[in-house]
């Protein structure tokens, strides 16, 4: 492990003459002195053809091919900064991304191009990595070598969007340095070293694979191994493949996963970690048993400005122990939660209480939005960093993830949280995916709506609900979308603020348990109108019903 190198260009040029293999992807595979030699050549480029009075910032439009982390690591050693743009946001969503981080570069490939037609991107340079001028381009400076001397552990080095359930996302920074420290902190967290073969099936236009896959293996001389886009049912072939060690994930690429096709060799395979946010213990576990891999959960803020790691002797269920000045402060009063209480089943007793915001009221490693003020200083309020997620402590300080702020329901005065409920519906043997989010009660506050992927059997589903001892009695979804396939954001995450917009008035069946019965059944279009609640504004647009609008049909 390199722990003097405090830039990333200083991890970029520290694998000139390493002729290990460095980085693979399909048929293609290049070894760590050449991944450095081409991230030069492309550095080089990168200083001829930015304004010198413009912002040198990049966007880069790709799969994970390459020349993804090529052009980061061009990025480092040119002292510029990338913005990974998003493949699944169109139109003037996608300009939006691309000017708001003033990009003067685009870095992209002939798939994309489809994308950019029509766009409005005015004094941005688009380059195609697999069109027929880009290697004349990258000719001249096929020479030259990597120089980290310029770098320092202050430049501007990501501009990551984060994936908010409102309004345009957010550009966050990080540094040279933080992602140096990162990258450090993950490898020693996981003693990962230069044996090791990361697999990432991430996009690394999202920060968990800059992050957590292919920093910490740039720290340690780790081979790299690339999937264009995620697929389960490669994953295992991948896998094997490449001899990869390690992965990460996020979303509900876990579950894709496990629902493939079992085989009886599914434990050969070199795996020895995962990483990631958002499995949930019980796909942890059937992913241990299955490919025994032991996968660890985490907690980090998009922005960086807290994180909670998981230690030997975390209970079921926690993600970590709460870090020094890491605390559960109720948003209103911004007074301490008090420790949450368990019954024998492990139920959750004073969540009314004990579920608050988590916030680092410590030394903070936040770098800021990208021309966001106001959603800075949203973030910083009162000097603490303020994550947006909730969160509940254990009287011994082990902290337990319960959801976004924005996820929380009020049901009949008490304050639930959809992650809770979540983790116990993912236990019914039908569900692939579960989503749990709150739909307004026709009298007050909240009622539990769950869409479920996978097959549903309403007589089943009500037994089952029967025999979870830690299920609350309010708990107990009242409504249950039914889907083929959860929708989700090309990161795998669960796309909630599109299902609470749909509510009720969703294309698929909806089965309901009417207040006093233990059965459900298909909620009809008579029955839609009393089981509605009035608007919800602090939940986003109103329901559709409120526009005078009639259900969609497929």
């Amino acid at each position: 492990m390199d722990s003097r190198a405090s830039t990333v260009a200083e991890l970029v040029a520290a694998r000139w003459g390493d002729h290990r293999p460095g980085l693979r992807c399909e048929d293609r595979a290049l070894t760590h002195h050449e991944v450095a030699a081409e991230a030069a050549a492309r550095a080089a480029l990168l200083a001829d053809l930015l304004p010198p009075d413009a912002e040198p910032h990049i966007g880069v439009l790709l799969d994970n091919t390459p020349e993804f982390p090529l052009w980061l690591g061009a990025a480092a050693l040119a002292r510029a900064a990338v913005a990974g743009v998003n493949p699944t946001r169109r139109g003037a969503e996608l300009a939006r991304d691309i000017l708001h981080t003033e990009c003067r570069i685009l870095v992209t490939e002939r798939t994309h191009l489809s994308l950019l037609k029509g766009l409005d991107l005015p004094g941005v340079r688009v380059l195609v990595t697999d069109g027929d001028e880009y290697a004349d381009l990258l000719a001249p400076y096929a020479d030259a070598r990597p120089d980290a001397s310029r770098a320092t552990p202050r430049d501007r080095f990501l501009l990551y969007f984060t994936s908010g359930s409102t309004g345009a996302p957010k550009a966050a920074l990080c540094s040279q340095g933080r992602l140096a420290v990162a990258g450090r902190s993950l490898a020693g967290q996981f003693s990962l070293g230069p044996q090791d073969a990361h697999y990432l099936c991430m996009p690394l236009f999202h920060g968990n694979a800059v992050i957590a896959g292919w920093a910490p293996a740039l720290v340690t001389g780790a081979g790299v191994a690339l999937r264009r886009r995620f697929s389960a049912s490669r994953f295992l072939p991948d896998v094997r493949r490449y001899e990869a060690t390690y992965f990460t994930y996020v979303g509900r690429a876990i579950q894709y996963v496990l629902a493939t096709e079992p085989g009886p060799d599914d434990r050969d395979n070199p795996l020895r970690l995962g990483f990631g946010t958002e499995a949930g213990a019980v796909d942890a576990a059937a992913f241990e048993r299955r490919f025994g891999v032991r996968l660890v959960e985490g907690y980090g803020s998009s922005e960086g400005g807290a994180a909670v790691q998981w230690s030997p002797g975390t209970p079921p269920g926690a993600v970590g122990r709460a870090a020094p000045g890491l605390v559960v402060l109720d948003p209103e009063s911004r007074e301490p939660c008090p420790p949450a209480r368990f019954d024998a089943a492990g139920r959750l007793l004073n969540g009314d209480e004990a579920i608050g915001e988590l916030v680092n009221q410590g030394p903070s490693p936040f770098e800021g939005y990208w021309r966001n003020p106001a959603a800075e200083a949203e973030r910083r309020r009162g000097g603490w960093y303020w994550t947006g997620d909730l969160f509940y402590r254990d009287a011994d300080g082990h902290l337990y993830f319960a959801g976004r702020t924005d996820d929380r329901l009020r049901v009949d005065g008490e304050n639930l949280a959809a992650a809770m409920i979540e983790n116990i519906l993912a236990r019914y043997e039908g569900a692939a995916a579960v989503a749990v989010y709150a739909v307004p009660d026709p009298v007050t506050g909240d009622q539990v709506m769950a869409t479920i992927a996978g097959t549903f059997d309403p007589e089943a589903f009500a037994r089952f609900l029967l025999a979870q001892p830690d299920l609350g009695t309010k708990m107990a979804p009242r409504f249950v979308r039914v889907v083929g396939r959860m929708p989700v954001t090309a990161t795998n995450k669960i796309q909630r603020a599109a299902l609470r917009r749909e509510g009720l008035r969703c294309p698929d069946p909806v089965w309901w348990r009417p207040p006093g019965e233990g059965a459900y059944r298909l909620l009809t279009r008579e029955e839609l109108e009393h089981a509605e609640g009035p608007p919800a504004p602090t939940r986003g647009p109103s329901p559709v019903r409120r526009q005078g609008l009639e259900p969609r049909t497929r």
